[in-house]
């Protein structure tokens, strides 16, 4: 019995424990995450009144009033606690959802960032107000806080789901159909996204980093991630863009200001500077980088990039040198 009351006292604690970080619901850093919090817990009172009111019920009947009831009294007791209760509760929960809806469907303003879910990575392409040209990039979202951005979204080959809890909910990606959502960051900090709808083999490793910037970091970030890559700074790194070029990187991979310009795989301009590697599965290491450049089948079954374990291991550490000095 003792136990069984420890256990019972421990599990308020444990469900709470899932309550927050970096790819909760329930820690909002977002006006539409809000909403849908907010929705959440009024959802769980109402269910929590309704468990209430039809289990008192039931022990009242059952434990404490056992006397026979008239059929007038039954139906009468059936009926509003069965049916006319749970009605008006449900009715009121869905109002209030149906009266949030407008605000999930906002548009954009200033900002439209258009992202594409490829197999399995996320294409990025940012758009601020008036440019005629997009900024690319990939596998990771920022946006400036205090603001509502609009985000466009397509999907090539398979279907994909585009979420990033913290700051609102989730929309499809259907290949040859935009769907669109728009975002208002309330508060700085990294986040995490996830596809939410099963792509293949590795859906379950389809994830990007989510950052929230002060308004005058990211136009700062956006100014310098519209520049071209910079120049390898040490005979290393310079070594590790020739074995690039040497195993042809670039016929898939762009580098803008050099002659890679491939569009089949990520942008690398500025890949150095994300905060993930491989969709949001490695840190964004020299470690990492040589992991997944030699192997990256190993980390991602389906992968589409070959793998490079053929390089002795002085070419894979000079590429992921490279590499990380790309911000």
């Amino acid at each position: 019995m003792m136990r069984r009351r420890a256990l019972l006292a421990l599990l308020p604690i444990l469900l709470l424990s899932a309550c927050g970080g970096v790819q909760s619901v329930l820690g909002p850093a977002g006006r539409d995450a809000e909403v849908i919090a907010t929705l959440f817990w009024w959802m769980l009172g109402g269910a929590v009144v309704l468990w209430l009111l039809m289990n008192g019920l039931l022990i009242f009947v059952s434990r404490i009033d056992r006397r026979p009831y008239s059929p007038r009294a039954a139906e009468a007791l059936i009926i509003g606690g069965g049916i006319v209760f749970p009605t008006l509760v449900l009715g009121i929960l869905l109002a209030f959802a149906l009266s949030e809806m407008p605000r999930q469907r906002e548009p954009g303003s200033g900002l439209t960032v258009r992202v594409t879910g490829e197999s399995w990575w996320w294409r990025v392409e940012y758009l601020p107000d008036g440019a005629s040209d997009p900024v690319v990039a990939a596998n990771e979202i920022r946006l400036p806080v205090g603001q509502r951005s609009e985000i466009t979204l397509n999907a090539h080959r398979v279907i994909h789901s585009f979420w990033i809890p913290a700051l609102g909910g989730k929309t499809d990606m259907i290949p040859g159909r935009e769907t669109r959502m728009s975002l208002e960051p309330t508060r700085a900090g990294e986040f995490r996204g996830q596809c939410t709808e099963f792509c293949g083999e590795s859906h379950a490793l389809m994830a990007f980093g989510a950052v929230v910037m002060e308004p005058e970091d990211f136009a700062e970030w956006l100014a310098k991630e519209a520049e071209p890559a910079t120049s390898p700074a040490t005979e290393e790194a310079r070594r590790g863009a020739a074995v690039f070029r040497a195993e042809g990187c670039g016929a898939c991979h762009a580098v803008r200001g050099t002659a890679a310009s491939g569009r089949v795989g990520p942008d690398l301009t500025h890949v150095g500077g994300r905060v993930s590697l491989a969709a949001g599965i490695l840190p964004m290491t020299e470690d990492a980088l040589v992991r997944w450049i030699r192997d990256p089948e190993a980390v991602k079954p389906g992968a589409m990039m070959p793998g490079y374990d053929h390089l002795p291991d002085a070419d894979l550490r000079a590429l992921a040198i490279y590499l990380e000095g790309l911000t």
